[in-house]
């Protein structure tokens, strides 16, 4: 069976944090958050990472971060653009928007045929711990009469931040650990009397969130069967909901595996974590980022010449 590939969704630009973030310095020599993800997944054991980017920011990627990952895995790029699709498909005429996580995913499958893959955001810092488990799940996994995937979940309230609102897909897990649903939530906050809520979505009314709640952060495993679900995925997608809103719907890679669960086609088993999230959504969340990882490399946890 191929090694598992680690494959990193990097082709946003970031509009509610201005600039390209995901090369954006964090750590005490520099470092950008990207450095932390290649070197947790390379001592979990991975060989190859796959970033997806736009192809006009190749340079910038491989300045910042392609040369320094080579020295531990195989760097490979894939590029997500609006006319990257499955056969016969075409982007609504006047579109600017990218079409979503799961279309980016899908946008790596030449790179990754028959390999399990471990998906992450570019600009989320995961811990060491989610990759060692991540990895594990995957150097095992097989398809049977279902195709078995993963996730790893964090607690809810180890995913916020004081600088605005996150989106999370905010789960449920049945008495076997495996994800039962996962509904994606653009807006959800502390508020001062210590509830976490979220905001109201189109037809949906806003609700609270109880802490111990698993959120994804978009860390999946999958077995090689994904790619090709995402092909009928994406059919569906364009045939059924990109005509209510072609230029800015967009096709969730929470929302692609849920309908798998939902249609009794995969399982995700969910790997829980207590560790706690950094990441820049805000410009303003950098300093607490800077620190925490600041204090891992103190504690030993980083070298600082990473």
């Amino acid at each position: 069976m191929a090694k598992p590939v680690l494959v990193i969704m990097a082709a946003g630009m970031g509009s509610r944090y201005g600039g390209l973030k995901q090369i954006d310095p964090v750590g005490p020599g520099g470092q950008i958050i990207l450095d932390y993800s290649v070197y947790d997944a390379y001592r979990a054991g991975f060989e190859r990472v796959v970033f997806i980017i736009r192809p006009e920011l190749e340079q910038a990627f491989e300045d910042a971060i392609g040369r320094k990952a080579r020295r531990f895995m195989q760097v490979d790029y894939a590029y997500q653009t609006l006319d990257r699709l499955p056969e016969g498909l075409h982007t609504p005429e006047g579109r600017e928007k990218p079409l979503g996580t799961a279309h980016a995913v899908w946008c790596a499958k030449d790179l990754t045929a028959g390999a399990p893959i471990a998906v992450i955001n570019a600009d989320d810092f995961y811990g060491a711990d989610a990759f060692r488990k991540i990895y594990g799940y995957l150097s095992a996994a097989q398809d049977d009469d279902k195709y078995r995937y993963c996730m790893v979940g964090y607690r809810v309230e180890n995913t916020l931040t004081e600088n605005g609102t996150v989106s999370r897909g905010v789960c449920t897990v049945d008495e076997n650990g495996l994800l039962d649903s996962i509904i994606e939530r653009t807006a959800i906050s502390r508020q001062a009397d210590g509830r976490i809520v979220y905001a109201a979505d189109g037809d949906e009314p806003a609700g609270e969130i109880a802490e111990g709640t698993p959120v994804s952060l978009n860390l999946w495993g999958f077995t090689p069967s994904f790619m090709d679900t995402l092909d009928e995925g994406l059919r569906r997608f364009f045939a059924e909901q990109l005509p209510n809103n072609p230029m800015k719907g967009e096709y969730y890679l929470p929302f692609a595996v849920d309908e798998l669960i939902r249609a009794g086609r995969a399982t995700a088993q969910v790997l829980t974590t207590t560790a706690r999230w950094y990441g820049v959504t805000y410009r303003e969340d950098k300093p607490s980022v800077s620190r925490a990882i600041a204090d891992l490399t103190a504690r030993g946890e980083y070298p600082e010449d990473l």
